[in-house]
């Protein structure tokens, strides 16, 4: 129940200011307006002359209970490119077969592309309970126009209760641009999911200002519930192979004059050695490295392991290296086998990029650098000095 002044019918008499015993009328523009300190008393109801102030009851929360009431499901949306299924849609698929199951709904994924179908073997294997297959040319490369419609479209005819993305650069393209689209909430870059115990709707976790506090965020007023979550965080599920689904193939509504950008050509801007998600050894340098030059040594026991390169945002601030090779909270978020962190301090933000790491191993002068209250292994010494040795040790054992 809620009470409200219609704005357009109010003179600005001010009789409802003073009626209310709470102070909770107030007026400006000469127009009243109700704030939060209402109690919802009704003292202001018979002191309005036009009758403005109106009480409204619970219809409109019981129609949008309803409305509610009418999706059921949890999605996951597929990234592919060239014909393979990128990590963490792996990863949310193993998510949300978790949330799935805890809400008693369907696991369904949704498969945009060119030729793509043959991926449905391995979404299955993953957990899904049907995919929605949307495949045609206008899809050969993600756009945002394309695949936001085809989205939009799908979830508008099959209503789903939740819909999970990855924290990608296509996937913070794409989810905001949709939940604008439908009109639902989006809890961004989020390293947790559950189901909230009280509600039964999706808890949603992410890290909140600079990472020194843990937000958990419910989307009670619309539907569907929408989340990117960052790569890494969580484990993909082990494949079963034996499992089978319902495949549902959705005609393309785009129309490619409404695509309002054009794939011309691809440059790759960078290898696989920016790759960092997916990467299982990573040699990620800090502020302790001193220079760009010093960054060699990075590189080379990266090469040496056949890991991949990082660095943290000290390191990346300097202009040592591009913003692409970041790890942290601003930065990537990544889950190695092995992280090893030579002259990085362990400031809260870098270390929530890559607590999901299996063995960490640090390098760093300071005894008392909080890198090491996660490591594995600790080392206490000048990463250039310790570098080389190391360097030394794996070519002799290559060589032998």
């Amino acid at each position: 129940m809620t009470i409200r002044i219609i704005q357009d019918n109010c003179i600005g008499c001010g009789a409802c200011v003073i009626a209310c015993p709470f102070g909770a009328i107030m007026q400006a523009d000469a127009k009243a307006f109700i704030s939060e300190a209402c109690t919802m008393c009704g003292a202001c109801l018979k002191s309005c002359p036009v009758n403005t102030i109106v009480r409204e009851t619970a219809e409109k929360k019981v129609s949008m209970d309803k409305a509610k009431a009418d999706y059921a499901g949890v999605w996951v949306y597929i990234e592919q490119t060239a014909g393979r299924i990128r990590g963490v849609s792996h990863e949310l698929l193993g998510e949300g077969r978790k949330l799935a199951d805890a809400m008693k709904q369907e696991l369904a994924a949704v498969l945009i592309g060119d030729n793509v179908a043959a991926l449905a073997k391995d979404i299955f294997a993953s957990g899904a309970d049907k995919i929605y297959l949307v495949e045609g040319a206008e899809y050969s490369h993600y756009t945002t126009d394309a695949f936001t419609a085809a989205l939009h479209d799908l979830i508008t005819t099959y209503r789903p209760n939740v819909l999970l993305l990855g924290a990608t650069n296509d996937g913070r393209d794409l989810a905001p641009r949709l939940a604008c689209r439908v009109g639902t909430g989006l809890t961004a870059d989020c390293t947790g999911l559950d189901i909230d115990a009280g509600t039964g709707l999706v808890a949603w976790t992410r890290p909140a200002f600079g990472g020194n506090i843990m937000a958990t965020i419910l989307c009670p007023d619309h539907r569907p519930q929408m989340g990117t979550v960052r790569p890494k965080v969580f484990k993909q599920p082990v494949p079963d192979y034996t499992r089978t689904g319902e495949i549902v193939n959705i005609a393309s509504k785009v129309n490619t004059e409404n695509i309002r950008t054009r794939f011309i050509e691809l440059l790759q801007v960078c290898t696989t050695s920016c790759n960092l998600e997916e990467a299982e050894i990573i040699v990620s340098g800090g502020r302790g490295m001193c220079s760009a030059e010093n960054f060699q040594l990075i590189e080379d026991l990266a090469e040496a392991l056949g890991g991949t390169v990082a660095a943290s945002r000290a390191a990346v601030d300097a202009g040592w290296k591009p913003a692409l090779h970041q790890v942290g909270q601003t930065g990537k978020t990544v889950g190695p086998k092995i992280y090893i962190a030579c002259g990085i301090s362990g400031a809260i933000q870098h270390l929530a990029g890559m607590s999901a790491s299996d063995i960490v191993i640090a390098i760093n002068k300071d005894p008392d650098a909080p890198i090491f209250k996660m490591a594995d292994y600790g080392i206490v010494a000048d990463a250039m000095e310790v570098l080389p040795i190391m360097l030394e040790e794996l070519r002799n054992t290559k060589a032998g």
